[in-house]
């Protein structure tokens, strides 16, 4: 096992890998920019190394400095967490190269999945069920036009690097088809420097469903079940839950035993999520995150198992500590994400909180960073906890969040918690009737937010 650990992240996801290290009895160096030099993770990391100015690309995207905060130190492997560079293949190679263990699957497996066409080739390779679509990039429009008439309208048309939502538009006729592609490709080509873009079957009401899965490099994989995040405004998550409340067991064995062997089959090591989207029965693959997700902590809540912990074996060599025939699922779990945001706008409010006082009981994790006093720098993204909410059925689990949701007071800034109030109170939410475009629809009424 590893004796120091470099946490090359921040927030709330540097201070949730810090808390697995501790409890494996492994020491800790955080990394900050000059922003982030009163964050908690750096005041409870055994070692703290500021790397930068506040800009993301100057100190947690800066990888000299990171490899040279792993040298000085002497931490032999590092943990990247979500966002910044956690899927940077580059990234991964160059750690490697310097002798410091990559906590995370290998470079090559983050290539591939990183790039959208390749990742479903792959996926179509390993027996995964994928949208109906382009073998690969489209070139040019006639292309676009003869590929699109095959499929069916609408069509997608993606960015093969992209993300986020972006370089992504919907083609709802042959007449929207050629603004679209060229739309697209501008987005594509403005995000990520590259204008390549691929053609989808356009799915009209999915559900967006993903799999947790832990491979120990070997060709042993097993999954963790799923995790419903269908409720998304402008592709961005908001809220998540384990189990979906859409799928049945017997779908859940099927779609996780797919995606489990064909993990094994690639030799995969770590964690990763299998995303889906999920429309009358049918699952269709759309991308691989090589990462830890954002929303894990519902899965560790109906499983026990502590995702952060099988990344730091695996990356050791130890293995994964269960098999298959281990993993159980109990009760429902939910995520809202808590942003520093108008609830109503979505408008980023950074600046100081005044006062913080998170919910606590039964069944109630809150994963943040913040603090009374701490004041939120505007240069990075707007999350600032998480409150997962685990019940022993989706009826307890909402009952639990509802009550939550009231007990949370973030004092001194915006945030996105009355969203959550109005949406516990929604019959659609109750019930588990919702979409991938529900949350947006529900949003252009305008509705009134909880207090």
């Amino acid at each position: 096992m590893f004796s120091k650990i470099l946490i090359a992240n921040r927030g709330e996801i540097a201070l949730r890998v810090l808390r697995a290290c501790k409890e494996l009895g492994i020491k800790t160096v955080a990394v900050h920019s000059t922003a982030d030099a009163n964050a908690m993770h750096v005041r409870l990391a055994d070692e703290s190394v500021c790397i930068g100015p506040p800009a993301a690309r100057d100190s947690y995207l800066n990888i000299p400095s990171l490899v040279a905060a792993c040298e000085i130190t002497g931490a032999e492997a590092v943990h990247p967490g979500y966002g910044f560079l956690s899927e940077n293949a580059r990234f991964a190679e160059i750690v490697e190269a310097h002798g410091i263990k990559f906590i995370g699957p290998s470079a090559d497996h983050i290539r591939i999945m990183g790039d959208k066409i390749e990742a479903k080739r792959t996926a179509q390779r390993l027996g995964i069920p994928v949208v109906p679509g382009s073998e690969g990039g489209v070139a040019n429009e006639t292309d676009a036009f003869r590929i699109a008439a095959e499929i069916g309208y609408p069509v997608l048309i993606k960015a093969s690097a992209g993300g986020g939502g972006r370089g992504m538009k919907v083609a709802k006729t042959e007449a929207d088809l050629a603004e679209a592609f060229a739309t697209a490709r501008t987005e594509s080509r403005a995000a990520f420097g590259d204008d390549s873009v691929y053609i989808e079957k356009y799915l009209q009401k999915p559900r967006h469903i993903e799999i947790q899965v832990l491979g120990d490099g070997k060709g042993n994989a097993i999954h963790l079940g799923e995790r419903d995040c269908s409720l998304q405004r402008r592709h961005q998550k908001v809220w998540e839950e384990a189990p979906s409340p859409a799928l049945t067991p017997a779908e859940r064995d099927r779609i996780g035993g797919i995606v489990s062997k064909a993990i094994g089959d690639l030799g995969y090591a770590g964690a990763g999520t299998i995303e889906f989207l999920y429309e009358d029965g049918e699952f269709y693959f759309i991308e691989m995150n090589t990462r830890l997700q954002v929303e894990h902590p519902v899965t560790e809540a109906i499983t026990g198992i502590d995702l952060v912990n099988e990344q730091i074996r695996v990356a050791a060599g130890a293995g994964l500590s269960v098999t298959q025939a281990d993993v159980t699922f109990n009760g429902c779990a939910i995520e809202c994400r808590i942003n520093a945001e108008d609830p109503a706008t979505f408008t980023p409010s950074p600046g100081k909180i005044t006062y913080f006082h998170p919910p606590g009981g039964l069944g109630v994790r809150v994963d943040s960073g913040v603090y009374q006093g701490y004041v939120i720098p505007p240069f990075y993204d707007s999350l600032i906890g998480k409150l997962i909410v685990h019940g022993r059925d989706r009826s307890e689990t909402l009952m639990r969040l509802r009550r939550c949701l009231d007990e949370f007071v973030v004092d001194g800034i915006s945030t996105t918690i009355p969203l959550f109030k109005t949406l516990v109170g929604n019959d659609d939410i109750a019930r588990g009737d919702y979409n991938i475009h529900w949350l947006e629809h529900f949003l252009a009424t305008k509705p009134e937010m909880g207090g």
